[in-house]
């Protein structure tokens, strides 16, 4: 069976040209209407692409003419349609994050990787940790905090020496950025049915932004994060280069 497949593209000049490429030799579909869509970039526009799509019933699968290629695979004109016809299919749900900023405004986004809070000022952020409405840590001085995805666990919160989830795992991460107090504190592995609260201590003097993917709330004073298991991201790879497979080698480099 041929696919109809609508191709994506990021807006630097490999990625178009690229695209340009494919859809002559394979034409093009609406994305509403594909059975496939193929992504061509980097992370960030897959990531981008999984957001824009997520009420599409077509999986995505992407191509690498980015700069990392992570949640990516390899490029690739020839024998397309075969190579989505076997590639394998990992489904991710997001996290969701509410933010009330010191103006009392709620703002809601979703998160692929991770949520994460960031000092926006020259003084350490000061954190105070809730999970499931327990108070787990009283007083957190940090740079920042996050809770990843195992699908971004491999992103910024491995560069924050956090760890790497198997894809399946029923975790998230906890992970501070250079916790000054408690000191070299490395963070926490809490249940993905879990719901953390970040709320900020003296939030004028110590102000914290929050980031979803790159969709960032400025001046937070409180946040709540958990799992969205009502949203499944399919993403689609080549067989023996699917996310788990890549996890566990990226433990080894």
């Amino acid at each position: 069976m041929t696919l109809k497949i609508a191709f994506l593209a990021s807006d630097t000049g490999t990625a178009q040209a690229a695209r340009g490429a494919l859809v002559t030799r394979y034409g093009n579909f609406e994305k509403e209407i594909a059975d496939v869509i193929v992504a061509l970039g980097g992370d960030g526009f897959m990531l981008s692409v999984l957001h824009s799509t997520q009420d599409l019933p077509a999986p995505v699968y992407g191509m690498n003419r980015g700069t990392i290629g992570f949640l990516m695979n390899e490029y690739g004109e020839s024998d397309l349609q075969e190579r989505l016809s076997e590639a394998v299919e990992e489904v991710i749900n997001p996290l969701s994050m509410k933010a009330v900023d010191s103006n009392g405004k709620s703002h809601r986004e979703l998160a692929i990787n991770e949520v994460s809070l960031l000092r926006a000022g020259p003084q350490a952020a000061k954190l105070r940790i809730y999970i499931d409405g327990r108070l787990r840590m009283q007083e957190l001085v940090c740079d920042g905090a996050l809770l990843a995805t195992p699908a971004g666990s491999t992103a910024y919160n491995y560069s924050a020496h956090g760890p790497i989830l198997p894809i399946g795992a029923d975790v998230l991460a906890l992970t501070a950025m250079a916790a000054f107090r408690p000191r070299r504190w490395r963070g926490a592995l809490v249940p993905k049915s879990a719901e953390v609260r970040f709320e900020v201590i003296e939030p004028e003097k110590r102000p914290v932004m929050a980031d979803a993917d790159g969709r960032s709330v400025k001046n937070v004073v409180q946040v709540d994060i958990k799992s969205e298991p009502s949203i499944a991201h399919r993403i689609l790879f080549d067989p023996g280069h699917g996310l788990e497979e890549r996890l566990i080698r990226e433990q080894f480099v």
